[in-house]
């Protein structure tokens, strides 16, 4: 199993900087404004990436929004 895989089977216990690395992966360098890290999508609406640190670790809801942006981002590479 990927690491890729690994984060979006799970919400939780994942690391602020995996979940990081995988949208830079997939959606380029974020936009940093404060403590916000905000991935620019080739969609307008949800889901929208705007990563913010809970310690060390992602927050759960950023965790699923990411996963269902990639899906997203995905199935329109399928068309």
């Amino acid at each position: 199993m990927s690491k890729d895989t690994d984060i979006l089977n799970r919400t939780r216990n994942i690391s602020f900087s995996d979940l990081l690395k995988l949208c830079q992966r997939y959606f380029g360098e974020p936009r940093i404004a404060g403590s916000h890290h905000i991935f620019k999508t080739p969609w307008v609406g949800d889901p929208r990436i705007n990563l913010q640190r809970d310690g060390k670790m992602a927050k759960p809801y950023q965790v699923i929004q990411v996963k269902r942006a990639i899906e997203k981002l995905e199935k329109s590479n399928e068309a």
